[in-house]
């Protein structure tokens, strides 16, 4: 049994989605989580940065021995993936393939929306990801630079939420997309918004399941399956720990304790 931790990172809290994915479908691993919030939001910075921030968050997460990484960022997944796997022999997983095989699986009409930061929607990352499986399908785009810090701020609900939530997905929408990605992993609190400004015949695509699946089938395959009879998920943060773990109370329904780390 390997009962060393999974190493899971983000900008800031949105990650926590993937957590909550990753312990309903593997409840006895233990999980080691750092949300950079001192550097938040990362989808303004550019490829260089946000890969050097990448590697410093992974060499310490690898001080926990942890025995897989997940990136559950959209833009550093989108940015620094491939850089991961190749500075560092411990498996690094993203959010972005699963994110795109469960879109093509829902898409009935081949309209595909895709929302996110700045830096991961001008990459293209998902547009590619997408037009490498099936060239047929048409892929419309979209950077929300704001809602990052409405969640980090937790405009979860209000009025300010709804208006910005209107400006950006009303063009997407005007497309005929009938899917829309969240291409953020923060983007899933806002959720309930979204939804109610798209209607009931666009589904929108939470990567977090299909993460957590992948992870679960990697980890499968390489016997990393392990955990411990008394698990635990430690959560570390670059700054104001306190308001990570209100956020995070939010995200996974309980309360926690965060400690401060500074590179």
């Amino acid at each position: 049994m390997d009962t060393r931790p999974i190493g899971i990172f983000d900008s800031g809290v949105g990650g926590l989605t993937v957590i909550n994915k990753v312990l309903r479908l593997l409840p006895n691993e233990n999980i080691i989580y750092f949300g950079d919030t001192a550097r938040v939001p990362y989808g303004n910075k550019s490829k260089e940065t946000i890969i050097r921030f990448s590697k410093e968050i992974v060499k310490y997460l690898l001080g926990f021995k942890v025995k897989l990484i997940v990136v559950a960022c959209n833009t550093a997944s989108s940015l620094s993936l491939e850089t991961l796997k190749r500075s560092f022999s411990v498996p690094v997983v993203g959010v972005i393939k699963p994110g795109v095989e469960e879109a093509l699986k829902v898409s009935r009409n081949k309209r595909i929306g895709v929302i996110g930061t700045e830096a991961t929607i001008s990459s293209n990352t998902y547009k590619k990801a997408i037009e490498n499986i099936d060239k047929s399908f048409f892929v419309i785009q979209k950077s929300c630079p704001l809602f990052v810090p409405l969640v980090e701020n937790m405009h979860l609900y209000d009025d300010i939420a709804v208006r910005v939530a209107e400006n950006y997905l009303s063009p997407i929408f005007n497309k005929g997309i009938d899917t829309l990605i969240l291409g953020c992993t923060h983007y899933p609190l806002l959720k309930n918004v979204i939804q109610r400004i798209a209607g009931r015949d666009i589904e929108l695509i939470d990567s977090s399941m299909a993460v957590a699946r992948h992870v679960k089938r990697l980890m499968e395959r390489r016997n990393l399956i392990g955990g411990s009879i008394r698990p635990y998920t430690k959560f570390f943060a670059s700054d104001n720990t306190e308001n990570f773990s209100k956020l995070a109370k939010i995200f996974l329904r309980k309360s926690i304790t965060a400690r401060r780390v500074i590179f």
